[in-house]
């Protein structure tokens, strides 16, 4: 994996506050009379330029200052405080927590402060979120990252030495591709699919035949991941070839996906998508030179795609993939095919992807399929995935 070259930091504490750790500051502010809290609390914070506070590499320090307690100060005292509403809970959701809002906050009696603690490898991203009273949920009011995707946005922890990777910032400097929409019928009149290409810069002057990347859950690939600001760097930095991208929408993801419209799902790729694509675009012909790509319930039809029609695409990338028992057994009991397969996989990703993934990969071990298999301290984000695209693309 290409290091990024530089490491995103954290927190930074005022002169006076740099010696002193939050285990330190709580065992201060414990010791102080309950009206004179809130005032060290307030400079404590004040103190803080970065949230959540990281300490020692690894441990997190998440912290909330509840808004609607109102304190007066005199001279740094608390002499009044009010409750504008009931505020009896608040605990914390996130990709390690399997998006369930079961870590609890504690908080100090005479004050706004609400703390928890967590361990993570020194170069994690995880999303989180506040869940006030068990319903309401917010972004951290005080850390300004944020991870984008389908259901919303997230507050992002990026942790030491997680390295952004440089392709995801938009440079205007470099040359950019195209993107062409068009739209498919499909079997239900009322939900045209909608299908986007993108055209590598200088595509127009040139006839060579290109590579092709077929990508499910197309727009969201685009609106969620910027794969075609990735692609352009990528492309001007020579770590691919310049390819063509298709990108391609569900019209009923579930069942297109994994269930009972897998089959006319894949006959719609193969027998009415691609050849359309082959014959508007200099799409090369070469399986090997083509390639599909999904997340999640995305990554298991590009699973089924290549098993079931590897002269159309001898390549395969599933991020954070569901394996159904279907694919799972056809690579398992089929004929091995002319495959190349990437996959990888969040520690903290959905619970139930986990196992369907790590019983795969002993599947395509004992059938010695070339593949390429990673691990990232991460959850199952847009965040995540439009992060290793760069790993996905050298590999296929």
């Amino acid at each position: 994996m290409r290091n990024a070259g530089f490491f995103v930091v954290f927190f930074l504490l005022s002169s006076t506050l740099l010696s002193q750790s939050f285990d330190q500051f709580l065992n201060h502010l414990t010791s102080l009379p309950v009206n004179e809290r809130q005032a060290a609390v307030n400079r404590f914070i004040n103190g803080i330029h970065r949230f959540p506070l990281i300490e020692y590499d690894t441990l997190v320090r998440f912290i909330y200052q509840r808004p609607g307690q109102k304190v007066s100060l005199q001279s740094d005292t608390v002499i009044h405080v009010t409750m504008e509403a009931p505020f009896q809970r608040v605990s914390i959701a996130g990709d390690f927590t399997g998006w369930q809002p079961t870590m609890e906050m504690k908080t100090i009696p005479g004050t706004n402060l609400w703390y928890a603690d967590a361990s993570f490898e020194s170069n994690a991203r995880v999303e989180y979120k506040f869940v006030i009273n068990g319903k309401d949920w917010i972004m951290d009011p005080k850390n300004p990252l944020s991870g984008k995707g389908g259901y919303g946005s997230n507050s992002e922890l990026r942790m030491p030495e997680y390295g952004t990777p440089p392709e995801l910032d938009y440079d205007p400097a470099i040359p950019h591709g195209t993107i062409e929409d068009t739209v498919f019928r499909s079997d239900d009149p009322s939900k045209p699919r909608t299908v986007r290409v993108y055209l590598p810069p200088g595509y127009a002057n040139n006839s060579k035949k290109y590579p092709v990347m077929l990508f499910h859950d197309g727009s969201d690939y685009i609106t969620f991941a910027e794969a075609n600001v990735i692609l352009d760097w990528l492309i001007d930095h020579h770590e691919i070839e310049p390819l063509i991208g298709i990108f391609v929408d569900p019209v009923d993801r579930e069942n297109e996906y994994s269930g009972k419209k897998v089959k006319p799902f894949t006959n719609f790729i193969i027998h009415d998508l691609m050849p359309v694509m082959e014959r508007k675009y200099a799409i090369s012909m070469d399986p090997h030179k083509r390639a599909t790509l999904g997340a999640s319930l995305g990554g298991n039809i590009a699973l089924s795609l290549g098993i079931t029609n590897p002269e159309c695409f001898g390549n395969i990338a599933a991020q954070s993939s569901a394996v159904s028992k279907e694919v799972n057994n056809s690579y398992k009991n089929g004929k091995k095919k002319d495959l190349v397969l990437y996959m990888d996989l969040g520690k903290y990703d959905l619970y139930h992807l986990i196992p369907m993934v790590h019983n795969f990969i002993p599947v395509l071990k004992r059938k010695k399929y070339e593949f390429h298999y990673y691990e990232f301290p991460e959850g199952h984000s847009w965040g995540n995935w439009k992060a290793h695209l760069e790993i996905g693309r050298a590999h296929v």
